[in-house]
């Protein structure tokens, strides 16, 4: 049995969870809302203030999915009560973001021109400082597909160490040509 699978998943007071048809599951709360279907051979079912995430037989696929729809839940749950966030830094001299409003950033990378990157629906994004961005939503999933988009315009050089990282990323570094 499955280790993640069989946790229970606790549901905090605010937020109603509903199961449809076609084994799609709608988690409503505070933050917003936020609905995926799962698989076939994963059931999902109420009991009180927890959710039960039950396989329907031993078969390796049913294995392997379980753990996954548990976690896709919970992270649902944790998402519409807390929300994800994300934070990337920039390094390198004239290397900065400028806030276009909560869901367009344009950067400056070390291009001839700047870069513009907007957010899908339901992410947003913070500019503390020049060097500092922070990606907010409630969809674990989509936080981290635009942080790894942001990342990968200007990945971190192994020289300089120069681009764009995750906060507390280390970049291991090379040493550069040896003088004779």
């Amino acid at each position: 049995m499955s280790r993640i699978g069989r946790a229970p998943i606790p549901v905090p007071s605010g937020v109603t969870v509903t199961v449809g048809d076609g084994n799609t599951v709608t988690v409503k709360g505070p933050q917003g809302e936020l609905s995926r279907s799962l698989p076939d051979v994963v059931s999902v079912r109420p009991d009180g203030d927890i959710l039960v995430v039950e396989r329907a037989d031993d078969q390796r696929r049913s294995r392997a999915l379980h753990g996954l729809a548990r976690s896709l839940v919970a992270n649902m749950v944790t998402g519409v009560t807390a929300g994800f966030t994300k934070e990337l830094e920039i390094v390198g001299v004239g290397y900065r973001a400028v806030p276009k409003g909560p869901e367009a950033l344009e950067l400056a990378l070390g291009f001839s021109h700047p870069v513009n990157v907007t957010a899908p629906p339901g992410v947003t994004f913070e500019v503390p400082s020049a060097t500092r961005i922070v990606v907010k939503g409630i969809d674990k999933e989509k936080v981290g597909q635009v942080a790894a988009d942001i990342r990968k315009i200007r990945k971190p050089e192994p020289y300089k160490g120069k681009g764009v990282r995750y906060a507390g990323e280390r970049v291991l570094r090379k040493a550069g040509k040896a003088a004779k």
